[in-house]
């Protein structure tokens, strides 16, 4: 279990990460791309993926960076730095800079489980070389497996961003911190991730803590392991109904949304779709414009499957919430 201990001023800095953080998505998704659990959500993103790996990229550009993210266990902390929130390009840079003393420590903790490549020990010395190698093949990673379903991880990370917004409006920090269950406890001050793989404690020391919401977060929440460097904790979003990615699922998936989108026309549902701008559950909605709860929920339903908003229950509540395909149609 891992239990992180609040003070107060840590509870005034915790935070919510702007957007879908880029370099957490793609390590985690290295982690989920070679791991056994088939998850049927992302189960057409590993073939494609792994198909295009096999054809466009040979396996030794690649080498490092899988080898540095095995599917269990401990990968580096110097892979997501904390500069990533700012976007992809200063992540990047981030691991560039890397200083030799964090390259060695993390680099022994990897080799501790793992074989290495002959090129970690390059790695290791802080050749700059192999530095850039490693984040040249980042980057060509990130623009076929990342990139290519990048609207889709950004629906699904802002949607949770508006599900906690409204969890912290109605109950402040405490209230957000409590809207993260059942993966994450929250009580009296402590923040417990139950089925962490090790017992560990972390206090946050007035720092407050980076809740960075990701799309291939597997299910346990990951925090990084050096104490020092900036408190993170990355926790799993609902992956809204998966990645599609070949060309026969898009058509699908497009002709669908035509359907659907067809079935939008009215005042009512283009009421419903405002009425969801800031998060509304079927209730509210049904009170706003006086409308029975089952009709709200249908017209929420004709709306989901067009892809313009996503609804999440809590409890006996369900929240609607705009997909970013939703707002920009309620903008227009």
């Amino acid at each position: 279990m891992l239990k992180i201990h609040f003070s107060g001023e840590d509870i005034l800095r915790t935070r919510v990460a702007p957007a879908a953080d880029p370099v957490w998505e793609l390590v985690l998704s290295l982690h989920v791309l070679q791991g056994r659990n088939r998850d049927p959500l992302t189960s057409t993103w590993r073939r494609t993926v792994t198909r295009g790996l096999r054809q466009d990229v040979s396996s030794e550009q690649l080498r490092l960076l899988f080898a540095l993210n095995p599917p269990r266990g401990y990968f580096p902390d110097f892979l997501t730095p904390y500069a990533s929130v700012d976007g992809f390009e200063a992540g990047l840079e981030a691991v560039r800079s890397t200083p030799i003393e964090l390259l060695q420590r993390d680099l022994t903790l990897v080799a501790a489980d793992n074989q290495l490549p002959a090129s970690a020990s390059a790695l290791a010395r802080g050749d700059v070389a192999t530095l850039r190698h490693l984040a040249d093949s980042m980057e060509q990673y990130r623009s076929l497996a990342i990139g290519p379903y990048w609207s889709r991880i950004q629906s699904a990370v802002a949607a949770d961003r508006t599900r906690r917004a409204r969890a912290l409006l109605d109950g402040g920090v405490e209230g957000l911190l409590a809207s993260l269950r059942p993966r994450l406890r929250w009580d009296s001050g402590v923040l417990e991730v139950r089925d962490y793989p090790h017992s560990r404690e972390l206090h946050l020391d007035g720092r407050g803590l980076l809740l960075v919401p990701s799309f291939f977060c597997a299910g346990t929440p990951v925090a990084l392991l050096d104490p020092a460097l900036p408190p993170v904790l990355v926790y799993p979003v609902d992956r809204l109904g998966g990645l599609a990615t070949t060309d026969g699922e898009a058509l699908a998936e497009s002709s669908a949304g035509r359907e659907s989108l067809a079935a939008l026309l009215g005042r009512t549902r283009a009421a419903v779709l405002e009425a969801s701008d800031d998060g509304c559950t079927t209730g509210e909605v049904a009170r706003r414009l006086n409308i029975s709860p089952a009709a709200a929920s249908q017209h929420a339903t004709v709306l989901r499957n067009a892809g313009l908003l996503v609804s999440h229950r809590d409890r006996n509540t369900v929240l609607h919430t705009l997909t970013p395909l939703g707002r920009a149609v309620l903008d227009a």
